[in-house]
């Protein structure tokens, strides 16, 4: 019942992220929309329709939108461990001990880990990622860094085009959703 409509939404996706690879400034606007993307829901359906999307292009030979996504990747897990090392009051001992496994899950680049925080406080958390994960998206796009590779997190980065700046995107995307979400919430009483 839904491979066809998927499918479909799926095409007009390639199609159109195709079509803005080929100026900087559509590549800077496509960036903070799969970067959004990929953080909206943290590996659902929104997620992994950018994912494929990224994917299909990289097939074509069309690179750069798979970079945005690498990064976006990275990014969730390791805002909420950076958070409850800088804000350790914002968050229950039981979230700062998952924090410390989001290191792992930034690293490697698998967006899951931050799901246990977006369901705790969807309403702060989810955005202040969207926007990190657009920030890195963003910083990639400005700098034309390339990765042909199918996946994100730090182990591609020797693969990078610039590999200091693939850094710095998903480092400097982090801190920003870090910082958005530790002010964003409230101290919690461990009482």
């Amino acid at each position: 019942i839904l491979a066809t409509p998927l499918a479909a939404i799926n095409t007009w996706l390639v199609k159109w992220i195709s079509s803005m690879c080929q100026n900087q400034s559509s590549q800077l606007v496509m960036a903070l929309i799969l970067g959004a993307m990929i953080a909206s829901d943290m590996g659902g359906p929104i997620n992994k329709s950018a994912w494929m999307a990224g994917n299909a292009l990289m097939a074509e030979g069309i690179y750069q939108p798979n970079v945005f996504i690498n990064a976006a990747i990275c990014m969730p897990p390791l805002a909420y461990a950076i958070a409850t090392v800088i804000k350790k009051k914002r968050f229950s001992a039981e979230f700062r001990e998952t924090g410390k496994s989001n290191w792992a899950m930034g690293f490697v680049g698998i967006t899951e880990g931050a799901i246990p925080f977006a369901t705790a406080d969807p309403g702060r958390v989810i955005p202040s990622c969207i926007i990190g994960s657009a920030v890195s998206g963003a910083i990639v796009g400005a700098m034309r860094i390339g990765i042909p590779a199918p996946h994100g997190g730090f182990w591609v980065s020797p693969l990078a085009t610039n590999i200091w700046g693939y850094f710095l995107a998903v480092i400097v995307g982090s801190i920003v959703a870090a910082l958005i979400m530790s002010f964003w919430k409230k101290p919690v009483n461990e009482k």
